[in-house]
């Protein structure tokens, strides 16, 4: 018997989300929209550039490299990412944010003239009945802003991504009225946007649904993107939905850095999109991305984060540790990773770790003792065993390594 048949998987049994029969895209927002949390520091344009290599190494199709409309240093460094991406001759293809205004386009239409790639234009626009009403507006001049909008960034050349935020409070005829215009003026693509995180799974999946419906009336061909907020903590769970309901690409940024409460986790988003087998990406170096990203930002990732806080793969439980350490012992990497969590870490370039603390067994300390080619003995065994049940929390190394050291 195979380690595979050991797991009897009920996520197999009548599964509500089924497989995908097609390419599905991943855009990282890590540049523009994650950097609109009130909490991140504005990474150097050298750290945006190991950040962009990694997404390729991580085989992101897109990437949002920035609003050069916001003028400045803004406009430079999405320049510098564009010209990197044509230089190094990168698979990842840029697109940039703009309002659906003439002066957001035209910086947009410069960049990709001098760096010599496309870039898409992603023209965004409010949807919703709440901000109509917050802001005055009527849906004939936002028809006629998504026109003039749209056809201008077309005839500058540039491919265009469709946006309308808030998409999943919005009237069913509100965004049929939006995108039917932005198609017949000339989109290759539409993004449903979950801007305040509102949406529930069904919802994720009947918005985008609706969606499919009107390109399809439109005669078809333009890619449907999903982007998510993380507001009620259903990021990953709602474009596994929207996936679902038609949509060819799902938005997120690294660690779900974003405003508010953030976008979706894209590291997360990829480690399920895996482990379902709906993507087939080298995911080995997604780790040092997640890293990078939260260096770069000032981003601080929670012990307790999926896959890539501290404690994902950390145990110190005598029973839970007794399990991970009997596997090593039969020599078997892949049992290691699954006896104890329903992420396999090696995947990611991670492993299981043992602490010595007051739930610890002795198995616990043989195994930190030998695996730092410590001689174990006995009597230090149960010095440090004794250390650890009258401690308050995991010993530290510093304080193990006291004991050795004091034998």
């Amino acid at each position: 018997m195979t380690i595979d048949e050991l797991v009897y998987d009920w996520n197999t049994i009548d599964p509500s989300l089924a497989a995908p029969n097609r390419h599905i895209g991943i855009d990282d927002e890590t540049l523009r929209d994650g950097l609109q949390s009130p909490s991140v520091s504005e990474p150097a344009v050298e750290q945006k550039l190991e950040l962009l290599h990694l997404m390729e190494a991580l085989e992101i199709d897109t990437a949002d490299i920035g609003l050069p409309g916001a003028g400045g240093t803004h406009a430079a460094g999405v320049e510098r990412l564009a010209r990197e991406i044509a230089d190094k001759k990168l698979k990842i293809r840029p697109n940039c944010a703009a309002r659906t205004h003439r002066g957001d386009i035209v910086p947009i239409a410069e960049i990709s003239q001098r760096a010599g790639i496309p870039i898409e234009a992603c023209t965004f626009i409010g949807s919703s009945s709440v901000r109509f009403f917050a802001e005055d507006w009527t849906l004939d001049r936002l028809l006629q802003m998504t026109e003039e909008a749209v056809s201008f960034a077309v005839s500058q050349g540039l491919p265009v991504m469709y946006v309308t935020e808030d998409t999943t409070r919005a009237n069913p005829e509100t965004i049929r009225a939006l995108y039917t215009t932005a198609i017949r003026c000339g989109a290759k693509a539409v993004c449903v946007c979950d801007t305040v995180g509102h949406s529930t799974p069904d919802g994720a999946r009947a918005v985008v649904k609706f969606v499919k419906s009107i390109i399809d009336e439109q005669g078809g061909g333009i890619r449907l993107d999903w982007h998510g907020h993380q507001d009620r903590g259903l990021g990953v769970i709602n474009s596994l939905a929207a996936i679902q309901g038609g949509a060819d690409q799902v938005h997120g940024s690294a660690l779900g850095m974003g405003e508010r409460v953030g976008n979706t986790p894209l590291d997360q988003l990829l480690v399920n999109l895996k482990l379902l087998g709906w993507i087939d990406n080298d995911l080995s170096r997604l780790g040092e991305y997640c890293e990078t990203a939260s260096r770069a930002c000032n981003w601080t990732v929670p012990c307790n984060y999926p896959v890539f806080g501290r404690d994902a793969f950390r145990t110190a439980t005598g029973v839970h540790a007794a399990a991970v350490i009997k596997s090593y012992k039969k020599g078997d990497q892949h049992l290691a990773d699954i006896v104890y969590s329903g992420v396999p870490a090696s995947e990611y370039g991670l492993e299981q770790v043992i602490e010595i603390g007051p739930m610890s067994g002795k198995s616990n300390v043989i195994y930190w003792l030998e695996k730092r080619g410590i001689a174990v003995n006995e009597t230090l065994v149960n010095r440090i065993y004794e250390r650890a049940k009258a401690a308050r929390g995991v010993l530290e190394e510093s304080e193990i390594l006291s004991v050795v050291s004091s034998q």
